[in-house]
């Protein structure tokens, strides 16, 4: 009787922060798969366990530590890696007993620290051949199988005083054209239907490598964001952007979004409105300028949708500056806004920045930003009532379908709660028609008129 054949390694993998660090952990789990590990979503199930954490804001920090300090409770072979990795100390003091710790997209480190806890199985039939995923193979994804993150660079050239990303995932480095487009054509054809096109600074694409032109499907494509759009628009999906920086080019791609080539979206983090308070940030702050391009932008494409984000409450902001951002807020009519109190970060440079705003005054004004900014999201969406919006299914509940138009990104923005979805027949990762019947501050519903 044959002996039956030893049991895969298993891993267990807590993945936090960002839809950045989520495509650092799918690199990583696909290794792993690759090299023969099963993965595992039990602490009890797993020989070791890898936590992918975020250090961006200290609720991040302590969300992260208190991750690892389960991990090691539940399980104790503890494998760290993400963006807190580069404040090795801060974990060691905290968490001594970690095997390891690496910063952010050092996979080969988090690989090592991996064999050395628990090495792979040895198959002496094919571990003289080299492994690696197939070449159709699109990897382990952390999102559902109908849409998925897109990362076209690492790092940031900006040094924004209230950001330490950089300290973290240092300078821009893009990602070939080629390269990008090759994977989100395997995206493509394994099902996904709309790619969200994620980033640092989605604007900078290529700068850092003088734009070079690469080949792909027999035509040559700069290293550039508007040629990367022109590519992806023949992949026949959704295609959105995140983390795009306000630069004069950003008017190029308004074109490809009127006709239909590019999803009607963009997602620009603001951050304020005046020109003072963008300066102590080190942000571009032509606010009258960002004002008559949103004007411009949307005489090209209607229906485009602008989401952002704003920190109020930052170092030095009066009161007269904080009425200023209200006032961009109406003049504005932007579709989806989220915006935090600023809290220091630690090794952030505003840290250094005089006449910090009273938590209580920094919290009044958060409350009164969103009492605006709700007011205007319930007027843009009642507007909406009695259109048809195009949405793409993402889950189905009871009677319900949960879709989101072409103006929602998944888990930041709003959803279209589909009335008939059940009777409708409608399947989750498709697309659909849908008459809109009604609305509130951050959702719509209706009814599937027509589907695919």
């Amino acid at each position: 009787m044959s002996a039956s054949a030893p049991a895969n390694p298993k891993v267990g993998f807590v993945s936090l922060g960002c839809p950045k660090a989520l495509v650092d952990s799918e690199r990583i789990l696909t290794q792993l798969r690759v090299e023969g590990y099963d993965i595992v979503q039990t602490y009890d199930d797993a020989d070791v366990v890898v936590v992918n954490t975020c250090g961006f804001i200290d609720s991040a920090v302590t969300e992260s530590l208190d991750a690892i300090g389960e991990a090691i409770a539940e399980n104790g072979k503890v494998i760290v890696t993400g963006c807190l990795g580069k404040r090795s100390e801060l974990i060691r003091e905290a968490h001594p007993d970690v095997l390891s710790i690496s910063g952010p997209q050092d996979y080969g480190s988090v690989m090592s620290a991996v064999h050395a806890a628990l090495p792979p199985r040895h198959d002496p039939f094919v571990d003289l051949v080299p492994r690696r995923a197939a070449d159709n193979d699109i990897g382990v994804k952390l999102t559902p199988k109908h849409y998925a993150y897109l990362k076209i660079s690492e790092g940031c050239n900006h040094r924004c005083s209230f950001c330490i990303i950089p300290s973290m995932r240092g300078d821009l480095v893009s990602r070939p054209v080629d390269e990008v487009l090759r994977e989100a054509e395997k995206l493509a054809m394994g099902g996904v239907k709309e790619l969200l096109v994620i980033s640092q600074d989605t604007s900078a694409y290529g700068v850092d490598v003088k734009y070079a032109e690469r080949q792909w499907r027999g035509k040559g494509y700069q290293t550039r964001m508007k040629a990367l759009c022109e590519g992806l628009s023949e992949l026949g999906v959704w295609t959105r952007l995140h983390y795009v920086y306000p630069y004069p080019h950003v008017d190029e791609i308004i074109p490809l979004m009127a006709d239909d080539k590019l999803l009607p979206y963009l997602d620009i983090p603001f951050q304020h409105a005046s020109p003072r308070v963008l300066k102590l940030m080190k942000r571009p702050g032509a606010v009258d300028k960002t004002l008559e391009r949103i004007q411009r932008w949307r005489s090209i494409a209607p229906d485009i949708a602008i989401r952002s984000t704003f920190i109020v409450g930052f170092p030095g902001e009066t009161d007269a500056e904080f009425e200023e951002l209200l006032d961009f807020l109406d003049e504005a009519q932007l579709d989806r806004v989220g915006a935090f109190a600023y809290s220091p970060v630690d090794g952030a440079k505003a840290n250094d920045l005089p006449d910090p705003v009273p938590d209580e005054v920094k919290q009044e004004r958060l409350a009164r930003f969103m009492e605006r900014q709700a007011e205007i999201s319930a007027a843009k969406l009642e507007a909406k009532v009695g259109s048809r919006q195009r949405c793409l299914v993402d889950a189905i509940d009871g009677e319900l379908a949960i879709a989101r138009s072409m103006a929602d990104a998944p888990e930041i923005d709003g959803l279209v709660q589909i009335q008939n979805g059940e009777s409708a027949g409608l399947r989750v990762g498709q697309f659909v028609d849908v008459e809109i019947m009604g609305s509130d501050e951050h959702d719509l519903f209706g009814e599937a008129v027509e589907n695919d």
